[in-house]
């Protein structure tokens, strides 16, 4: 079988089970089973194929027609500038939360030797995407799950940014390590009912930890605005995700703990995603 055979035939099982990116995903799919680049596959559509790598290009259309992600088969995601390893331990990274990283630049232009605090650290990609570009920072990742924070020390030594950073696993109501210039947390944010209703690539496979935020959404977000209002030193910068719909519930609850709203800014698809605050 030729390699563009072989990617018609998996575009068309994925285009069955109505996975909208197919021909991508399977192009995708035929780089990892062959080891080489997608422009290749595109390049070489009549190279033949040899059997060892069929049965494993097979096996990963499979995977991937049962609508588990991309990024927990490819074992990682693409996230600001650079690659992370994920699985299915961890939260993949989106696109949306890259403006996270982009406010906390902005805030943090003209600033040295600051100390990051991120709640809910995960797979490291927000905390370490900043320590990759800010040579001089220093940073705190927690998180209750011991697996978020093994994939997020693997991140760590990927980025070269391991030696300026320290994670704990703890629930946030229990930390109490030092004072911060900045805390982020791109918390999760939820409603437990509506999990089920989510694409099937996330409520099947993504870990309904990093998801579920309680009956209104916002009982995890609660706990991250009170413990950062705790841990931050006075005119410190707190930048958080939010639903599409919490606006105007979480800026409430930022103002009732003693946060000035400074900005919000919506995502890719003009929804409300993340606001930034200081501590006055």
């Amino acid at each position: 079988m030729k390699i563009w055979s072989a990617v018609m035939e998996g575009t068309d099982i994925l285009k069955n089970k109505s996975i909208l990116s197919a021909q991508l995903d399977t192009e995708i799919l035929m780089s990892k089973a062959i080891n080489k680049n997608r422009e290749y596959i595109i390049l070489n559509h009549d190279e033949a194929l040899n059997e060892k790598d069929i049965k494993y290009f097979k096996k990963l259309v499979q995977e991937r027609a049962t609508k588990k992600p991309i990024a927990y088969i490819l074992n990682k995601k693409f996230f600001w500038k650079n690659e992370f390893y994920v699985n299915k331990n961890t939260l993949i990274p989106r696109p949306d939360t890259e403006i996270i990283v982009e406010q906390i630049l902005k805030v943090t232009k003209n600033k040295k030797n600051l100390r990051i605090l991120d709640i809910g650290v995960g797979s490291g990609c927000i905390l370490l995407s900043i320590l990759k570009e800010k040579k001089n920072f220093h940073g705190t990742g927690i998180d209750i799950s011991k697996n978020s924070l093994d994939i997020s020390r693997i991140n760590a030594k990927k980025l070269f940014v391991d030696e300026r950073v320290k994670f704990f696993q703890s629930d946030v109501d229990k930390f109490d390590q030092g004072k911060y210039d900045l805390i982020v947390s791109n918390p999760p944010y939820i409603n437990r009912n509506k999990i089920k209703y989510l694409e099937s690539d996330v409520s099947k496979f993504e870990p309904r930890l990093a998801l579920d935020g309680g009956l209104d959404g916002l009982s995890v977000v609660r706990k991250v605005i009170k413990k950062s209002s705790e841990l931050l030193k006075k005119n410190g910068k707190f930048i958080l995700e939010i639903g599409f719909d919490q606006k105007s519930k979480v800026i409430k609850l930022l103002n009732n703990k003693g946060f000035y709203i400074n900005s919000t800014t919506k995502d890719l698809a003009n929804n409300d995603r993340c606001i930034v605050s200081i501590k006055i």
